[in-house]
């Protein structure tokens, strides 16, 4: 298969492993929605087109959440993608509060394209937070949603300087429509 069909391979696959899910907003939006927008932050806003990191950004998910292995992803898509994948994949069998402290300490020992994914996902996930956040999120664990998205991209910095300047406005956005 060429660049293209995996990428689509990618795209339909993690759409069927998504189905029923939603995002936690209140508009209920079909969660396949997140990962494609990760992709499509990284290929037009970070100019990226490398396939694994394109195709990791659609799949990043579905180890956390639908219950796929890496050894699927690995057989469906590749080592490397199956790589990216797991480097941005929560232990969901810590508390919450761990996740998060992990994912402070991992960022700066991810590999580029892990980086690359984990940075256009916490792009999507502010974006999320600051203009349709689950309703019953206050303005303050917003707020602490948004400091600590920061802590995690302070240990990305240096893979995407498109992506970083992307996340840095829509920071100050979400900062001060938090107000």
């Amino acid at each position: 298969m060429n660049n293209l069909n995996n990428l689509l391979h990618a795209a339909s696959y993690s759409a069927q492993k998504h189905t029923g899910q939603t995002r936690k907003d209140e508009r209920g939006e079909p969660y396949i929605n997140h990962p494609l927008e990760v992709a499509n932050l990284i290929a037009n806003i970070g100019g990226v087109n490398d396939i694994d990191v394109l195709m990791a950004a659609i799949l990043h998910d579905t180890v956390e959440d639908c219950g796929v292995t890496r050894d699927e992803i690995a057989l469906l898509f590749g080592e490397t993608v199956a790589g990216y994948v797991m480097e941005v994949t929560d232990d969901k069998s810590l508390e919450k509060a761990e996740r998060k402290r992990l994912q402070i300490e991992h960022a700066p020992h991810l590999s580029s394209g892990a980086k690359i994914v984990k940075l256009a996902d916490k792009i999507s996930n502010i974006t999320d937070i600051t203009n349709s956040p689950p309703a019953d999120w206050s303005i303050e664990r917003r707020r602490e949603y948004v400091d600590w998205g920061s802590a995690v991209v302070a240990g990305l910095r240096g893979v995407n300087e498109a992506l970083e300047n992307h996340f840095d406005s829509l920071v100050a956005r979400a900062r001060t429509k938090l107000e």
